[in-house]
């Protein structure tokens, strides 16, 4: 049991012991090596990512690529406040978790996890400009509106974190303080409450099933009305070419919304399952996302053997 404060009314939990994923011992050392080699990782290919929209005077001028970068950077800070705590599951070190961290942990996770939501979701508008509104998509789709469009987003995921962190810590938590995983999460947490969390439950899947059911909703309708305009070109490499800038975007996304709608979709589920789809939404996914750029945009290839070949001419003028 974690440490408890007595007060007039009951027993209230100031830590919680994160019991982490279920693992063999003998695969500890594996497991640690494993999770760090891909937080180094996906913190290196994010990085390269938004270095090289920043550097490449082709790319960070353009929209599409603003809101890539601002995706490296959320996946980078997401990764950070997963990984590290999960990888101290495979340590000695101690596995509680201060109630305030464990407050801070979930804010932040639901924080970025929802701005990346509607980044997806501002990314599919920009396509559907670029593609079905060629002409008028400079006026559109411009610098100043891009920025403008990534801040509100980012406010509205702060909202959005403040509003899940506040409903679910609002509830009396007076023991046991175990918590059945490996993150402060929401279903884990409140399945220590000592209330009734029947309307919290239903508030989660509402709030969260609005948020992404509308965003996805919103990228169905931009990219219906992509692939509509696409048939429309005649020749077969204009469709290939058209398709290929657009097949990044979509293949994120589906990796981002299958393991949301699995976990937050079905309340109560205590599927054994749920670590499994979490690691790779929360750990796997981030990692994923500038190889797919990477492999499978053009420009961004392109932009990366620059800034290699700018560098290599710079250390050998020197």
């Amino acid at each position: 049991m974690g440490k408890t404060k007595n007060t007039s009314l009951d027993t209230t939990v100031t830590d919680f012991i994160l019991l982490g994923l279920s693992h063999p011992p003998s695969l500890r050392t594996l497991l640690f090596l494993l999770f760090f080699i891909i937080y180094i990782l996906t913190q290196l290919g994010n990085l390269l990512i938004l270095l090289t929209v920043w550097a490449d005077p082709k790319l960070h001028a353009r929209p599409v690529y603003i809101l890539l970068g601002v995706l490296s950077f959320l996946d980078m800070w997401l990764s950070s406040v997963i990984v590290p705590r999960l990888i101290l599951d495979f340590t000695p070190a101690s596995k509680r978790i201060p109630f305030g961290g464990c407050v801070a942990q979930l804010y932040f996770f639901h924080f970025l996890g929802s701005t990346q939501c509607f980044v997806y979701t501002l990314m599919a508008y920009d396509r559907y400009l670029a593609i079905c509104q060629p002409l008028r998509y400079p006026v559109l789709m411009n610098g100043r509106l891009c920025t403008i469009l990534v801040a509100g987003a980012w406010v509205a995921g702060s909202i959005h974190g403040s509003i899940q962190a506040t409903l679910t810590f609002r509830l009396p938590y007076c023991g046991p303080n175990q918590v059945d995983y490996f993150i402060c999460d929401i279903p884990a947490v409140l399945r220590l409450a000592c209330a009734d969390t029947t309307v919290n439950e239903l508030v989660t899947f509402v709030n969260i099933g609005v948020v992404a059911a509308s965003c996805f909703l919103l990228i169905l309708l931009s990219y219906a009305n992509i692939v509509h305009a696409i048939l429309q070109i005649r020749t077969a490499d204009g469709r290939r070419r058209a398709f290929s800038t657009c097949g990044s975007h979509l293949t994120v996304v589906t990796v981002y919304y299958v393991p949301c709608v699995f976990i937050y979709l079905r309340p109560g589920s205590k599927s054994p399952l749920d670590g499994a789809v979490a690691v790779f939404y929360t750990v796997v996914t981030p990692l994923l996302n500038p190889i797919i750029y990477t492999l499978r945009n053009q420009e961004v290839k392109s932009a990366l053997k620059r800034t290699a070949a700018g560098r290599g001419a710079g250390g050998a003028n020197k």
